[in-house]
């Protein structure tokens, strides 16, 4: 079975020898290598062109990097895939040794199971915290949402789940828990109680700007409740709203 593994990066070259030697140091070898680089101003192509085993995609148009920039690089690098399963990774991020060999053998003991998720080593302020399964204060409809780069989905499935998450009208909504929702209510996924991906959070990066219970933090999770009964009314799936909904729509008309 053959990985293919999907970066989408922007301004993050610092990172990227991190990144990709983390990959050419599998204890898995069929793997190939996916670059989308959405115009960085650094010299991120620079580092990248000297791994001769990485294919690199340009864009050379001028975008602000944010949810849907993310979305529209990996759909792009997938085009180019040739793997049965597609490993998704941000280019500050970067995964453990053995990340590839545990997930594909996951996917080898059944063949029906589409999409994997593993938790974050969560890499901030010089510090590792190992992400591990937590009740939330109070009940949420998607859970722990996992990040992109601890998202890994057969390819067969892929082109049907990014026709379904993307034709709508919700730009801010990241990937990571539009995959999360369509895999719990629509494709036979599992969650691995294992620690896999190191998850970089930084003063720079999208993650420091939602700091938890923070305002945009609060303005976000509007936002994903919005699309959370978009998504449900869509595939006609049942649900009703909760508490978290309702305190999430009065805390927002005072912040």
């Amino acid at each position: 079975m053959k990985a293919s593994v999907v970066i989408a990066n922007y301004n993050n070259a610092q990172f990227i020898n991190e990144c990709i030697n983390s990959l050419n140091s599998q204890t898995y070898n069929n793997i190939e290598i996916i670059f989308f680089d959405d115009n960085s101003q650094d010299n991120s192509i620079e580092i990248i062109e000297k791994f001769k085993n990485v294919k690199v995609i340009k864009n050379n148009i001028q975008t602000n990097f944010g949810s849907i920039n993310q979305i529209n690089a990996f759909k792009k690098s997938i085009e180019l895939c040739t793997g049965d399963v597609i490993f998704f990774l941000d280019s500050d991020d970067y995964f453990h040794k053995s990340k590839i060999e545990k997930i594909i053998n996951q996917f080898l003991q059944d063949n029906k199971k589409m999409v994997i998720f593993d938790f974050p080593i969560i890499l901030k302020n010089k510090k590792e915290i190992v992400q591990k399964k937590k009740n939330n204060l109070f009940k949420t409809y998607w859970g722990y949402i996992h990040p992109t780069s601890c998202i890994s989905i057969r390819k067969e499935i892929v082109n049907k789940v990014f026709g379904s998450i993307l034709n709508d009208n919700f730009k801010d909504i990241w990937l990571d828990l539009r995959i999360l929702l369509f895999s719990k209510n629509l494709l036979n996924y599992e969650i691995v109680n294992d620690n896999l991906t190191y998850y970089r959070q930084s003063e720079d990066n999208v993650s420091s700007k939602f700091k938890k219970y923070s305002k945009n933090w609060w303005k976000r999770r509007n936002e994903a409740h919005d699309y959370y009964f978009y998504f449900m009314k869509k595939n006609n799936l049942k649900t009703k709203k909760n508490f978290d909904f309702y305190f999430t729509k009065i805390l927002n008309k005072f912040i």
